[in-house]
């Protein structure tokens, strides 16, 4: 859309370009195309007008598989859905890369799986560590999410990182030591589901 509005004509630009994204969307949504435009114009609110109905209709879409997700994640795990920083597309994507009961057999394992396991990256006298690379990168991704809600939001999470960063850890040591945390807890709220057949 932004892509569009900036190379269309300087009229339809000017009148446009200022809009925040969600009334960008329903003003071209609603483009009416006129027989006093140039053929120039009448293309670009062609183009305009169909990809603003597509993305709403994308957004509604998208809207609807979440509260979907969101009634089915109530019924097999809501315990997830109850802290902070787990909507039900991180909680979808927690439950599918566990699997199942015994397909992940410890919390250090499920913390691999995420790409979570630290890594010694120690040298000469210094002792650290740092994230895995490796694993399922959209469990990956959930933790993150959910460590940079809890970094926001999440009293005691704000005293963590404040004791830490006084220690003189980096913030990227210390989401990793978040991200191990919430593995470890996230895992042992799965394992406590109970095993379907």
């Amino acid at each position: 859309m932004h892509s569009l509005v900036t190379s269309a004509p300087d009229r339809l630009r000017e009148r446009l370009r200022t809009l925040p994204f969600g009334q960008l969307l329903h003003t071209c949504a609603g483009l009416r195309d006129s027989s006093r435009r140039s053929v120039e114009e009448s293309a670009t609110v062609m183009a305009m007008r169909s990809t603003a109905r597509r993305a709403l209709a994308c957004e509604q879409e998208a809207a609807e598989l979440e509260a979907q997700l969101n009634t089915l994640l109530r019924r097999l795990a809501p315990q997830l859905l109850d802290q902070l920083g787990i909507g039900p597309v991180v909680a979808g994507q927690v439950i599918t890369s566990w699997s199942h009961h015994g397909r992940v057999r410890s919390e250090a394992a499920f913390a691999k799986l995420g790409g979570v396991a630290p890594i010694e990256a120690s040298s000469g006298t210094l002792t650290r560590h740092r994230l895995n690379r490796s694993g399922d990168r959209q469990l990956n991704r959930a933790l993150h999410t959910i460590v940079l809600v809890r970094m926001r939001q999440d009293p005691a999470t704000k005293d963590y990182v404040q004791r830490r960063l006084a220690a003189g850890k980096s913030i990227c040591e210390i989401k990793r030591c978040l991200k191990r945390y919430i593995a470890r807890q996230l895992f042992r709220q799965l394992q406590a589901l109970p095993a379907t057949g």
